[in-house]
């Protein structure tokens, strides 16, 4: 679909419907579900929200097999802190935190969490630790003194917007309010050398950390946002929330609670003034509106509305993600069979197991989410080289990397289904900070108003919330 909008290919003519809303949200991700839930908190229902695709969800999506449901993209949700406000209010509202602060416990992961492959078996935990020697222990524990100094600083948040405005309004002493501008203008690996962390375990384990988050190699990724990792966390917690399909347990009920103001199946083609407001073109349907949430890509913008220029270009970083249908589990040794399972020195992810939360007696056929950042290069390089890849490449790249762990695993799949992201997310290389700067506030056009997590520069589910509710308090001003 998106091919579709850049190559000019879509149908033209005029739309057979119109629609008269007070507000019009473009794609149902996260950021647009957000906008149309916090709209109705204040009060104006009277919105829609378009998306491109059959289903909502956007980086949640989730599908179905035989085994139950399984997720496409983001899978898990850590637990949310002071800052992120309207995150908890919304998980409040799906009654996963009650009123006392206490977590439902059926959605809190079940142990055992996470392991790594290492050195021929299974370890609890997913930090490299086993067999290192004296002088690498104690990198760890200089990196691990650096992350506390800065999580003290309040400077690194989640939604980071927060922290942005404790470092802008001089909260943060001047000394360390220096140091954390300093890591944006430097990549984690460079960081690393200058503090003389060069231990290969830890820039494997910091590199697992860039790419989980934010699609980036240790040289691509900003020393800013490793640090924010790690720092914007707290340093042990109960979390993380996770369900079977992922973060789409928590969009496909944004979904439905939109109803029928959720129109799917309809790319808006164009955006145009109407008046005072906007008119939004869609192959089926024109929306008219008094304001827009502009809650996809910023790089799909000035497709569908030419007027807008873009003040920073973002990189943006390509995933793959293949389910894989198992007839059985494969052999295990060291550490029990756990959520998320991590292999070290691979060049993927992991893979996390969509029926951990499942009560009662697990059957034998198990469905897993392998997860795959592709890094190393810019993103457009990159996907060029994705659609060069077919199926049985993955297949095979997929299977020698579980083989590893697992020898026994080609035995074990029954079915492998391969799908690619070609614009998963922004990455955050070095000068975030000041492209999240230059967003904060900045319209399009007057009445459009950007809700997705590219105005931060990486994608986490509460930055495309907090983007989102933004987005959409300042179109309930217009409308």
């Amino acid at each position: 679909a998106g091919h579709v909008l850049r190559d000019g290919t879509a149908p033209r003519g005029r739309a057979r419907e119109e629609r008269r809303v007070a507000v019009a949200s473009v794609r149902g991700g996260i950021g647009g579900l957000s906008a149309g839930w916090r709209l109705d908190a204040l009060g104006v229902r009277d919105w829609c929200l378009l998306e491109l695709a059959p289903t909502a969800g956007g980086n949640a999506r989730s599908g179905t097999n035989d085994t139950g449901r399984h997720p496409w993209g983001a899978h898990y949700l850590p637990l949310p802190g002071p800052e992120a406000e309207h995150v908890r209010a919304l998980l409040r509202d799906l009654e996963v935190l009650d009123a006392d602060g206490r977590w439902d416990e059926r959605m809190l992961c079940h142990a055992p969490q996470e392991r790594l492959w290492q050195h021929g078996r299974f370890h609890e935990g997913v930090a490299p630790m086993d067999a290192l020697t004296a002088a690498e222990q104690g990198q760890f524990a200089r990196l691990a003194a650096l992350v506390d100094e800065f999580r003290a600083t309040g400077a690194f948040t989640v939604p980071a917007a927060v922290g942005r405005a404790r470092l802008a309004s001089g909260s943060v002493p001047g000394r360390l309010a220096d140091a954390v501008r300093a890591l944006d203008r430097v990549t984690a690996r460079d960081w690393l050398l200058a503090h003389g962390l060069t231990a290969p375990a830890l820039h494997w384990w910091v590199e697992y950390g860039l790419r989980d988050d934010y699609g980036c190699a240790l040289a691509q990724g900003s020393a800013w946002a490793a640090v924010h990792y790690a720092a914007a966390r707290p340093a042990a917690d109960e979390g993380p929330l996770t369900w079977p399909e992922g973060n789409d347990w928590i969009a496909s009920r944004l979904a439905a609670r939109a109803g029928d103001r959720l129109v799917t199946g309809a790319p808006a083609l164009r955006m145009e003034r109407d008046g005072g407001g906007w008119r939004v073109r869609t192959p089926r349907l024109d929306v008219r509106c008094r304001a827009v949430v502009w809650a996809a890509p910023l790089f799909v913008l000035p497709r569908v509305l030419p007027e807008a220029r873009l003040p920073v270009a973002h990189d943006y970083a390509p995933w793959v993600v293949a389910t894989l249908l198992l007839r059985r589990p494969p052999a295990e040794r060291g550490f029990p069979a756990a959520w998320d399972s991590v292999i070290y020195g691979s060049p993927s992810l992991g893979y996390v197991d969509a029926g951990h939360q499942g009560l009662g007696a697990r059957p034998e056929r198990r469905t897993w989410s392998w997860y795959h950042a592709v890094v190393g290069a810019d993103g457009r390089a990159e996907r060029r080289w994705l659609r060069t890849q077919r199926w049985a490449d993955w297949r095979d790249r997929i299977l020698a990397d579980l083989a590893r762990p697992h020898p026994d695993i080609a035995d074990c799949v029954e079915r492998i289904d391969v799908k690619v992201w070609g614009h998963a997310m922004a990455r955050p290389r070095p000068g975030v900070l000041a492209r999240a700067a230059t967003l904060d506030g900045w319209q399009p056009a007057p009445g459009v108003f950007v809700g997705h997590a590219d105005a931060t520069g990486f994608s986490l589910l509460e930055e495309a919330q907090w983007h989102g509710v933004r987005a959409a308090e300042a179109a309930a001003r217009r409308a």
